[in-house]
């Protein structure tokens, strides 16, 4: 039996069974041959074995001034540069492909947060806003990131993640991977993060990445978790 090499739109290569009908998305690249012909001219063609979005979103953090980028099992956290974040404020993209369509009113209200801390001088490179990437497609499917550089040894964190891509635990990923980062700053013990009482999605992706719900609400009535060394 032969075998063609087929391609679809993100770049992955595959081998086919030459003379069958391809799969949904997916084209002939022209080469055909024997089994192991076909995986020597994938390993040619293919040498990288990311998906193209995944390959363009790192070529370009890489020609970007530098960034923080932290990483979990299924997604890229790269830090918001202050003109990114001033894009993100008008409804922009950024450059970068959101689920959805277009960042959320509660991730523009973030980046806004973010443009002004850099706009009074306060904003600190690492303790800003990052974008969750998701890795099988580069799609931004929300972002978290703190409330300004720690104080007193704490930091706090905030969180908003697409209804799309809610209940896939991507926000637990996210939230344990941040957290655990700041702990490994100078000067950092503690990481604090907020929610409202009828937010029981929010309290559960708290509870998962390992914070503990303090007896006393913040000021504004809020739940407090907390995570510690």
């Amino acid at each position: 039996m032969t075998h063609a090499v087929i391609v679809n739109d993100r770049q992955q290569y595959a081998l086919w069974p030459n003379g069958t009908g391809l799969p949904e998305g997916w084209q002939a690249t022209g080469w055909t041959g024997g089994e192991q012909a076909c995986l020597d001219r994938i390993a040619e063609l293919w040498k990288d074995g990311r998906p193209a979005p995944v390959r363009r979103a790192v070529a370009e953090d890489a020609a970007r001034p530098a960034v923080q980028l932290l990483a979990t099992p299924r997604l890229w956290m790269r830090e918001v540069l202050p003109e990114e974040a001033g894009q993100i404020t008008e409804g922009g993209t950024a450059g970068l492909e959101w689920l959805g369509g277009a960042p959320s009113a509660e991730t523009r209200i973030a980046a806004k947060m973010l443009t002004r801390a850099a706009g009074a001088g306060v904003h600190v490179p690492g303790w800003g806003m990052y974008l969750l990437l998701r890795t099988q497609d580069a799609r931004v499917v929300g972002a978290m990131g703190f409330h300004g550089p720690p104080s007193d040894g704490s930091a706090e964190i905030g969180f908003d993640l697409n209804g799309e891509a809610r209940g896939q635990g991507y926000a637990t990923e996210a939230l344990g991977e941040l957290a655990a980062w700041s702990l490994r700053q100078d000067k950092v013990d503690t990481v604090v993060a907020t929610t409202t009482e009828d937010n029981v999605a929010s309290q559960r992706v708290m509870e998962r990445a390992g914070f503990e719900l303090l007896p006393e609400r913040d000021p504004e009535g809020l739940f407090v978790y907390r995570l510690t060394r």
